[in-house]
């Protein structure tokens, strides 16, 4: 599980998903069976080992009142995954949201809104199904028809709404491109453009997107071989 706490990520695994090549390029390893989580901690690349479900909660209300600005990444590790991921969800209001990366001719389709590259998402409608939902959203703000093929992967980010806690998840999907005919950016949306870009120039611009929209692709990448033509 990973979640964006003002687009820094947080992540969950077990104790032994963990390689040597990965706990060397932390800056700060914490055992949390040695020392008490502490503010001060969050600062660069942490990871924690030994979480339990109460210290992962008091790590979220420390995130809830305020991201640390030398924060840059989160990692969890624990024996108790299931028990930490439930916990966590029990204390937000979930809402559920799907997107995805349309491809066309090994070009990907991303749209420039509120000043950010960021992919076509939206929430589900009552009774809506996720993949029923990303095609729907990604014709509504796109004008594009499009097939799903795969699942890429799924994002969780929190946010403040009416003085609720809100953890959003998001299924994201790969898709083929069945009509661009129609393409036109959804004003209301403030969607300003729209762009097919190969993976090449996608790096270019996703310098100026959201860390999630950013690991959606490289989740893309490491699962699916997709070819410039």
């Amino acid at each position: 599980m990973i979640i964006f706490f003002d687009d820094r990520p947080l992540r969950i695994v077990r104790n032994n998903q963990l390689s040597a090549t990965e706990t060397s390029a932390f800056d700060h390893i914490v055992d949390l069976r040695l020392d008490k989580l502490q503010k001060k901690m969050l600062t660069g690349h942490v990871l924690f080992l030994n979480t339990t479900a109460a210290s992962a909660m008091q790590l979220i209300e420390l995130l809830d009142k305020a991201v640390p600005a030398d924060m840059l990444s989160v990692t969890m590790a624990t024996r108790e995954r299931s028990e930490v991921e439930e916990k966590i969800k029990g204390s937000y209001k979930v809402i559920k949201a799907a997107g995805g990366v349309v491809v066309k001719e090994g070009k990907w389709l991303f749209m420039f809104r509120r000043k950010k590259w960021d992919l076509p998402k939206g929430k589900l409608d009552k009774g809506e199904n996720s993949r029923t939902a990303a095609i729907r959203e990604i014709e509504e703000e796109t004008g594009v028809r499009a097939s799903v093929k795969d699942k890429i992967c799924t994002t969780w980010h929190t946010y403040s709404l009416n003085n609720n806690r809100i953890l959003k998840r998001t299924k994201w999907y790969l898709f083929d491109c069945i009509d661009d005919a129609n393409m036109q950016p959804q004003a209301e949306e403030q969607i300003e453009k729209l762009g097919w870009y190969t993976q090449s120039e996608a790096k270019s611009i996703l310098i100026n997107s959201y860390s999630s929209i950013r690991y959606v692709i490289e989740s893309l990448n490491k699962t699916h071989d997709i070819k410039e033509q």
